[in-house]
């Protein structure tokens, strides 16, 4: 047996055999209702079958325009965890989807990784995804002040803001985006020999 078998075993034998888990790449996924996320976590950091002590990551996906080929993705927010068991030397990758497209709100994990606390700001300021229960969800890559979250499929290519320093009022001032839309066209000029063997 693989120990990636091991482990999918463990995780069923431990959390019940109605798991929706996925095998891809080398690496298993977990998906798991938002309801039920604290609890399963908490058990995957706990149980000494599986013992994922460490948390590597937390990062939001906007699944939008997502379609893998069969069917579009049950939610357009998903938070994905990664965690690490150092114990077992196992990865495992855990998927949350937010139940709500126009509001996105996922239990934060902070009390079962504290690590997690910058990950999920990040999250959070990217994704618009929030964390109920984290003690300090506020932006931390954009500015205090920006509008929208950058990494949506829907947020604008140029943004919607621009800032600069204003010389008379000795401040940074936010204006409306003055980027005039242009279209770059390559110019490639080969001959018709191109490629040919000579």
């Amino acid at each position: 047996m693989t120990k990636l078998e091991t482990l999918q075993e463990n995780l069923r034998a431990v959390l019940g055999a109605g798991l929706q888990l996925t095998e891809a790449l080398g690496e298993v996924t977990l998906v798991v209702p938002a309801e039920r996320l604290i609890a399963v976590c908490t058990t995957l950091r706990d149980h000494p079958d599986l013992r994922f002590q460490s948390c590597m990551d937390v990062c939001g996906v906007d699944y939008a325009t997502y379609r893998n080929g069969i069917e579009p993705a049950p939610a357009r927010f998903a938070s994905v965890i990664h965690l690490l068991s150092l114990e077992h030397n196992w990865r495992l990758r855990v998927r949350t989807f937010a139940p709500e497209d126009a509001f996105p709100v996922l239990p934060s994990l902070i009390d079962v990784w504290p690590s997690v606390n910058w990950f999920e700001r990040e999250s959070f300021d990217l994704y618009g995804i929030l964390y109920e229960g984290h003690p300090d969800l506020r932006r931390i890559l954009t500015d205090y002040g920006f509008i929208g979250h950058p990494f949506r499929k829907d947020f604008p290519l140029t943004g919607n803001v621009e800032m600069r320093y204003d010389e008379d009022q000795k401040r940074v001032v936010y204006q409306p985006v003055t980027i005039e839309p242009r279209e770059i066209t390559p110019r490639v000029i080969r001959e018709d020999s191109y490629g040919a063997g000579r």
